[in-house]
C-alpha cells in the first residue's frame, strides 16, 4: 500500500527562500526533498539536527560594539537601588550633565 503524503505550508522570508533554493539546486536537491530530509533527521536523532542559539539581547549587542570600538568602561557610584549617583552640584554649575 502506498504511503499517504501530507502538505506542509510554511511562510518564510523571500530572500531566505531564494538563497536556500539556489544552494539546494547546486546540491541537486529540491525544497521538498530538503524538508523531507530535515524531518527524517529530526526523527532519527529525536532532536533538532543543530543546536539553536538565542540571538543576543540589545544590551549584549551594545556591549559588543562598545568593546569592539575600544570605548573605555566608566563605572559610576550607585545607590542602594543600583541607580547611578551623579554630582548634581557640578551638573548645576556647568548647566548640563557632562558639559564643560
Amino acid at each position: 500500500m502506498p504511503k499517504v503524503k501530507s502538505t506542509v505550508n510554511v511562510k518564510i522570508d523571500t530572500d531566505v527562500k531564494e538563497t536556500a533554493t539556489t544552494l539546494l539546486a547546486r546540491m541537486g536537491i529540491d525544497q521538498t526533498t530538503a524538508i523531507d530530509m530535515f524531518y527524517r533527521k529530526i526523527i532519527a536523532v529525536r532532536a533538532l539536527p543543530f543546536q539553536p542559539e538565542p540571538l543576543p539581547t540589545t544590551g549584549e549587542q551594545l556591549l559588543a560594539v562598545i568593546k569592539r570600538k575600544g570605548i573605555p568602561n566608566i563605572t559610576l557610584p550607585a545607590d542602594e537601588n543600583g541607580h547611578a549617583l551623579i554630582d548634581k552640584g557640578k551638573a548645576l554649575r556647568v548647566g548640563r550633565l557632562g558639559g564643560a
